[in-house]
């Protein structure tokens, strides 16, 4: 059994978008809400242990392979599991230290105009003219709005948990796009539960060095429910649903649930934290959103059918 083989029709790809846009857009609520009890790298960390656990038992479970063989397979672990895993969760959550999981959702969804740039420059047949640097530049632009240093100031802590922010979604995106020529038959189970438990390795290290200590942890209701939430729902299904999809649509049409990310983490946020988003973040999102419709105008055209009749013009 792979979980490719149940993401494949039209319809099960659109309700598999879904699906992760929720899971993740709620995660950084979550993410938000643990950083009340837990250290962040620790945080990350114990997120990523479990859910790794459980992966692999499942994957042991519904696969007849789960241990990965040869250079590609044992180094798509290491690509996921350093830069999806790793990088991009340590410093997300030490960016939401500083800035709230709705304003850290509206900086990430910078990940598509980023996976699309890093297509552009590390994958064949892929192409930056004019136009799609431009496109980056409105992404860039975005997220410079969001950050606002004019009148946060460089030393603002604002201003750090934005940069940090930015700097896990070219984590996050770089992986996608240098783990696409790795994949081989390995089942999705087995590459995500490798990948969760070495980046959680990799976290630890990083909690050891920063001196984060388990006894920091404050064990109550809102800490195992947000840690459970992210454990098993954002970390363990989404992340099964992300390396299915990631193999049925690609790096660049995948990175389009980005953009639903923002609205369920603002949403979230209101309901559950009584935070909003304000009009900067905003703005910047739709710049972000722009800029990714530049580069990718051919394929989301295709995407909805329009391919000949942009071609004809």
């Amino acid at each position: 059994m792979d979980l490719r083989n149940l993401i494949s029709t039209p319809e099960s790809i659109v309700a598999a978008f879904v699906l992760l846009a929720t899971l993740w857009g709620t995660s950084f609520v979550a993410i938000e809400a643990g950083l009340h009890y837990f250290p962040p790298l620790l945080f990350a960390g114990v997120r990523y242990a479990v859910a790794g656990a459980v992966v692999l038992g499942f994957a042991a479970f519904v696969s007849d392979r789960t241990l990965p063989r040869g250079r590609d397979e044992w180094l798509g672990v290491a690509v996921a599991g350093a830069f999806v895993i790793a990088a991009y969760h340590g410093l997300l959550y030490v960016a939401e230290l500083h800035i709230t999981g709705a304003v850290a959702a509206v900086i990430v969804s910078l990940a598509p105009v980023l996976t699309a740039t890093f297509a552009a420059l590390l994958l064949p047949n892929e192409r930056l003219g004019p136009l799609e640097i431009g496109g980056f530049a409105l992404g860039i632009l975005g997220v410079i709005v969001i950050a606002d240093p004019m009148q946060a100031g460089l030393g603002s802590s604002a201003l750090l948990g934005a940069g940090l922010a930015f700097a896990g979604a070219v984590a996050f995106s770089l992986g996608a796009v240098l783990l696409r020529p790795l994949r081989t038959d390995l089942p999705i189970a087995a590459l995500q539960g490798w990948a969760m438990v070495s980046g959680a390795g990799m976290l630890f290290v990083g909690a050891a060095l920063l001196g984060e200590s388990p006894g920091e942890i404050v064990w109550n209701t809102t800490s195992i429910v947000s840690l459970s939430y992210l454990t098993l729902l954002s970390g363990v299904v989404a992340f099964l649903i992300y390396f299915a999809l990631l193999d049925e649509v690609g790096p660049a049409q995948l990175h389009l649930v980005g953009y639903a990310e923002p609205v369920v983490a603002a949403v979230g946020s209101w309901v559950l934290l009584g935070s909003l988003i304000d009009g900067e973040a905003i703005i910047g999102f739709v710049a972000i959103l722009v800029g990714f419709v530049v580069l990718e105008r051919h394929e989301i055209a295709a995407y909805v059918g329009i391919e000949d009749a942009l071609g004809a013009r």
